[in-house]
């Protein structure tokens, strides 16, 4: 178990956390410090003016993070990183545009039940659960399509643990002159990025994911010019990407309705936390190496994954069952829970898995824990 000491502190045998929680080894919420926790401990006034600057603050680490220089904005959102998708695509899509959605699981799907929803024009490319998107069928649907605007991506997709090819994606958007669109929930923050390099028009993430502070907001990075020319589009009131920016530039900080406070002080605590562990680079590293703990550990007790090595993401991994008549998912997971760790069912549709997150507040010695937890929980 990691100590909360330090970032870089010995673990100790117990497979629980300083708080006595189990750890949450999904892809969020997830573990957190417990100095993150105690940021939480006092109360902040909307339109206190400390707190105003502290949102000011965050928004400008945030665009050092994406690697966005003055020509970016930040826009946070209060809610689930689903409020910003939603907010995303009801704002910048025009009634006369036409979105391309690419999916290959449960959450590049939900874009496009986003879409429909918001009665969005939109087209699905679909590549399976188990395959990437393809950037030719992009261009060849970028080709063959000429009313396609925007086309949106997820970069992490956590059904599987698939971590898609947003740089060759975006190579084909940028070359086609498209907008480009990219749910990074799961990665923003967890592995190096630069957007302007990567051509990404619009980012989303959340509070809760890899720069591991608590749910309660996400966050927008885009091209300023192109969240202004949005004005008067969206489709809701309260998820008008467009107005929240507005309001916020104009108070130089102040949400557009009830601020998240103190989602927003843990957040900033996180933000320091991340700096101290050694930046985006050594955070990425802290991950893979418990991903490669993880599946080697996994195969050495017969558990495979469901992915090879080279779709993994160091986000999440899926592992198949067990195949045997005495495995049952939630036999598995009470063991599991009894021992310190929380996981995930598995949401392939055609294939029984399970799933196993790599990020948040937790080491690789935990991750030894883990895999010694789970030789014990083998009941089948």
């Amino acid at each position: 178990m990691a100590s909360d000491v330090g970032l870089n502190a010995a673990s100790s045998d117990f497979a629980k956390s300083p708080t006595g929680d189990p750890y949450l080894l999904t892809p969020g919420p997830l573990t957190t410090s417990t100095s993150v926790k105690q940021a939480m401990l006092h109360d902040y006034g909307s339109r206190d003016v400390d707190f105003i600057e502290l949102n000011r603050h965050i928004c400008e680490q945030l665009l050092e993070i994406a690697h966005a220089g003055d020509s970016h904005v930040c826009v946070p959102l209060q809610g689930s990183g689903t409020f910003s998708v939603e907010a995303t695509l009801g704002t910048v899509v025009p009634d006369d545009g036409r979105l391309l959605v690419l999916a290959n699981g449960a959450y590049g799907k939900r874009l496009a039940q986003i879409a429909a929803r918001l009665q969005i024009d939109h087209l699905v490319e679909d590549s399976g659960e188990i395959a990437p998107p393809d950037p030719a069928a992009v261009e060849m649907a970028l080709k063959k399509d000429p009313k396609i605007s925007h086309v949106v991506m997820v970069h992490a997709e956590t059904t599987t643990g698939m971590l898609n090819p947003i740089e060759a994606v975006g190579d084909v958007v940028k070359r086609y002159q498209r907008i480009f669109i990219v749910d990074a929930m799961s990665t923003f923050g967890g592995m190096p990025m630069d957007i302007a390099v990567l051509g990404i028009d619009f980012i989303i993430s959340s509070a809760n994911k890899c720069i591991q502070g608590v749910p309660g907001f996400g966050f927008i990075i885009c091209k300023q010019e192109r969240l202004e020319a949005c004005e008067g589009q969206a489709r809701s009131l309260s998820l008008d990407l467009f107005d929240q920016w507005r309001t916020m530039e104009q108070s130089r900080g102040k949400w557009r309705y009830t601020s998240p406070t103190h989602t927003v002080r843990a957040f900033a605590q996180a933000l320091v936390e991340l700096e101290e562990e050694g930046g985006i680079p050594a955070r990425h590293a802290r991950y893979c190496e418990n991903h490669r703990i993880l599946v080697e550990g996994m195969e050495g007790l017969g558990i495979p994954c469901l992915l090879p090595r080279a779709l993994q993401s160091p986000i999440i991994t899926a592992f198949y069952n067990p195949d045997s008549p005495d495995y049952t998912f939630k036999e598995f997971y009470t063991r599991l829970k009894k021992g310190g760790f929380v996981i995930y069912p598995g949401k392939v549709t055609d294939v029984d898995t399970f799933r196993v997150g790599s990020i948040g507040h937790v080491f690789p010695d935990d991750f030894r824990a883990l895999i010694k937890s789970v030789r014990e929980s083998m009941f089948w």
